[in-house]
């Protein structure tokens, strides 16, 4: 009988064990995935997965002049942007051409510093914009149709809606792109030579 109960505890100690060896490596790996993915707040409950750089419709390198609209408050910034299926750098340039700021965003990692922008600015929302106005439709479309939210292709741009509302609106010119998010209440312009 003692026998049969010290063989019986070491085996609930040993399946014990085992089971918390088991969480700590599935915490882990869980935790390790979580670190890795990007995403925003496209509204307070639904969240926007950043798409991988590879899904960029062309590459982009050059100038562009970014005019910003949030609050009343309007805000002027040069840029060089560099984008390509490996990832995107945009330089922040002052009148004069002096650097202001960098994002750097490459295998899924983000490097951010700016004297423009406050601590709090996410850059993953920086990114997120950039690519609703140049990343493939068809990308944006799978991934917001996760969320409920559908992307509808027009002539003179891009729809970001769910049902009626609409979230967002891209209007593509020769050489204007302007993202106005109707729910955040901001308006890019950008300026520069994207055809």
């Amino acid at each position: 009988m003692k026998i049969r109960l010290l063989f019986l505890r070491k085996n609930i100690f040993f399946t014990l064990f085992l089971a918390g060896i088991i969480f700590c490596l599935c915490s882990c790996a869980t935790n390790r995935n979580k670190e890795t993915v990007s995403y925003i707040w496209l509204t307070n409950n639904a969240k926007f997965i950043l798409l991988p750089a590879h899904e960029i419709e062309k590459p982009l390198d050059g100038y562009q002049l970014m005019t910003a609209s949030f609050s009343g408050q309007n805000y002027q910034m040069n840029t060089w942007v560099k984008a390509d299926e490996t990832g995107m750098d945009i330089t922040l340039l002052n009148e004069m051409g002096a650097n202001m700021g960098e994002l750097i965003w490459r295998d899924g990692k983000i490097s951010f510093s700016s004297s423009v922008f406050p601590p709090s600015m996410k850059p993953e929302y920086i990114i997120a914009d950039f690519q609703f106005c140049f990343y493939k439709g068809q990308a944006l479309s799978e991934t917001l149709q996760k969320t409920g939210f559908y992307l509808t292709e027009t002539e003179s741009g891009r729809l970001v809606h769910r049902g009626n509302n609409i979230i967002m609106e891209i209007t593509k010119g020769q050489n204007t792109i302007t993202l106005n998010n109707h729910l955040r209440g901001y308006i890019y312009i950008l300026e520069g030579e994207f055809e």
